[in-house]
């Protein structure tokens, strides 16, 4: 047991985003302050920003993926926030791309432990799958300043998708810094969206990339 608190979720989480996503959601909070911490997934001095930070945070990219969508969400790691928007929105086919063993073992657990059906956990480098997996969009958060993500996660973007990166302040400088990467990969733009998140007074940032 540690000696670090964990942040309790916001009220009107169930008026929000109904009663079955709000009890997965609640579900997947209790299994990463018991588990994840002993898994090396989330550091003890995040667990009292569990929900601002890193819960609520993955829901910032809820708007801006249509009915019925599929999306790969690149370097899952505890699961954000591929997770997140996977027990929210059973609309929405989730891939879960992690490459480490541990990671992907523990993405298959929280899925059966919770009974999220519309998850489907890759164990691979994005690279790996170039040629074999695309989807219309591509979800990352805290895996790389965008000119190294590009090369990663464009290549996955089927035509006419986006990738969705949970960016900070430093979101127009990665476009700057990206030029390049911007043009070889086929990006026909790069915008930048802040975000009020619900349930939380920390906003976010969502960058997205659209392909060709």
């Amino acid at each position: 047991m540690n000696n670090f608190s964990t942040q309790s979720p916001p009220a009107g989480g169930i008026e929000r985003f109904g009663e079955e996503a709000w009890q997965k959601l609640l579900g997947f909070a209790q299994l990463l302050e018991s588990e994840g911490q002993l898994r090396g997934l989330v550091g003890p001095r995040e667990m009292d920003k569990l929900w601002s930070r890193h819960i609520l945070n993955s829901t910032a990219l809820l708007e801006f993926l249509p009915h019925g969508s599929e999306l790969s969400d690149v370097g899952s790691g505890a699961g954000f926030p591929g997770m997140v928007i996977a027990a929210i929105r059973p609309d929405i086919n989730v891939y879960l791309i992690e490459t480490m063993e541990r990671r992907a073992d523990w993405l298959k657990y929280v899925k059966d432990e919770l009974k999220i059906l519309n998850v489907q956990v890759i164990r691979a480098r994005a690279e790996e799958l170039v040629g074999k997996h695309s989807t219309k969009f591509v979800t990352a958060r805290a895996v790389a300043a965008l000119k190294k993500l590009i090369p990663w996660t464009l290549p996955l973007v089927s035509e006419n998708g986006s990738l969705l990166a949970l960016k900070g302040i430093r979101a127009e400088a990665e476009i700057d810094e990206a030029k390049k990467q911007l043009k070889k990969y086929s990006a026909a733009w790069a915008d930048i969206y802040d975000v009020d998140v619900w349930g939380t007074d920390e906003g976010t940032r969502v960058l997205e990339v659209k392909k060709k």
